[in-house]
């Protein structure tokens, strides 16, 4: 599996061009604001030119994740996109929950979810987990130039 989580020190980010161009926005962490993340994600890759296809899905998984299992009343969450000089488009969320680390799991043929981070791996050239700042972490992906 293709996840990585970073622990210490700068993120495989900062060894990565800088952002042609880039958006960060805190929505509200309810349904709607994962179906926001989600329209906001498509509207920006399309912007910029760029197919949104997997880029919508990640995103999807992780903002439904940041208002389920991320969830501290009162808090949003974040989302970042990126396109880098590279043509990578990097997708960010970040939410409240730094104590709650997502794990990829094989669940069970009759499981009803689940699945969500195997699609994110499948999708994405990698993903990984940023802990911090305090109380926060950020699950991102990143998905190569097409």
């Amino acid at each position: 599996m293709n996840q990585e989580i970073t622990r210490t020190g700068g993120s495989a980010a900062d060894l990565a061009p800088a952002p042609v161009r880039q958006v960060t926005v805190m929505l509200s962490a309810t349904r709607r604001g994962a179906r926001l993340a989600r329209r906001l994600t498509v509207a920006h890759l399309a912007d910029w030119g760029r197919p949104h296809g997997a880029a919508e899905q990640i995103v999807a998984e992780f903002a439904a994740n940041a208002v389920t299992h991320g969830l501290v009343p009162g808090r949003d969450f974040r989302l970042g996109l990126s396109l880098r000089t590279d043509g990578t488009v990097r997708v960010e969320v970040t939410d409240a929950r730094g104590d709650r680390l997502p794990v990829a799991a094989t669940p069970g043929g009759s499981a009803e979810s689940g699945r969500g981070l195997l699609l994110v791996a499948a999708l994405a050239d990698r993903w990984g987990v940023t802990p911090g700042p305090v109380p926060c972490k950020t699950v991102w992906a990143e998905i190569g130039a097409v």
